[in-house]
C-alpha cells in the first residue's frame, strides 16, 4: 500500500474542546436541520432550542454558517474515524473500496441530516471550498484515490487507470444514487447500492 494511503487510514482527528453550552448548540441545529432547510434558521431559534445565549453562537462559531461547518466537521471526524476502524483487516484493494463505498450508502441512509449537510447545504455557499471543513471532507475522497491507486499497484486494477477520473465516477455515483432517497425521504439500501455501483465500476477498471 502508498506510504500515504497508510497515513490517511491512520491519521486521527484532533480532539475539539466543546463546552456544553456549544455542545447544545450543535445539538440544537442538528434537530432543526431535521424538519428545516439552513437558510430558514435563526440564530434566535437555534439558541432556544439549545436554551443557551444567542450571543454564544458568535463566540463558539463566528456566525450560523460557522456554526453549520462546525456540526459537519463533528459528522466527518466521526465518520471517517469509523472507515478507519472498518478497514483493519480488510485486504485487497477490491474488497476496501467496497467497504469506503459502502460505508458511505450506510452513513446517509443513517444520518439524513449529515448526509442534507453534505450533499445539499454547504455547496451553495463558495466560502466552503475555501473552509478547513472542506479541506477535512476532501479525505474522504482522497481514501479513495488512494485504495485505486494501491490497485494500479497490485495489479488488481488496470494499469492504465485514470485514479482521479475513477475517482471521480465513484463519487459522482454515490451522491446520485443518495439524492433521490435523500429528497424524497425514501430508503437509501446501503448492500444494494453498493453492489450495484461496485459491479458498474469493476467492470471498467480491473484488468
Amino acid at each position: 500500500m502508498p506510504k500515504n494511503a497508510q497515513d490517511i487510514f491512520k491519521k486521527q482527528p484532533p480532539k475539539r474542546s466543546n463546552p456544553p453550552a456549544k455542545k447544545r448548540i450543535a445539538a440544537a441545529l442538528k434537530i432543526l436541520l431535521e424538519e428545516k432547510d439552513f437558510n430558514s434558521i435563526t440564530t434566535a431559534e437555534i439558541a432556544k432550542a439549545a436554551r443557551a445565549n444567542e450571543a454564544l453562537i458568535y463566540r463558539y462559531f463566528g456566525d450560523k454558517r460557522g456554526l453549520l461547518h462546525g456540526v459537519l466537521a463533528e459528522y466527518l471526524e466521526e465518520s471517517q474515524d469509523r472507515i478507519r476502524k472498518d478497514l483493519k483487516g480488510v485486504k485487497g484493494a477490491k474488497n476496501r473500496l467496497r467497504k469506503i463505498v459502502w460505508h458511505a450508502f450506510y452513513t446517509y441512509n443513517g444520518n439524513r441530516t449529515h448526509a442534507k449537510i453534505v450533499l445539499i447545504e454547504v455547496r451553495n455557499f463558495n466560502g466552503y471550498y475555501k473552509s478547513d471543513t472542506y479541506q477535512l471532507a476532501r479525505n474522504y475522497s482522497k481514501m479513495v484515490l488512494d485504495v485505486l491507486r494501491e490497485g494500479v499497484e497490485s495489479g488488481e486494477f488496470r494499469q492504465d487507470l485514470d485514479t482521479k477520473l475513477a475517482r471521480n465516477v465513484i463519487l459522482g455515483g454515490i451522491e446520485h444514487l443518495t439524492l433521490p432517497g435523500l429528497i424524497f425521504d425514501r430508503e437509501i439500501p446501503p448492500d444494494e447500492y453498493a453492489d450495484f455501483l461496485m459491479e458498474m465500476v469493476l467492470s471498467g477498471i480491473t484488468p
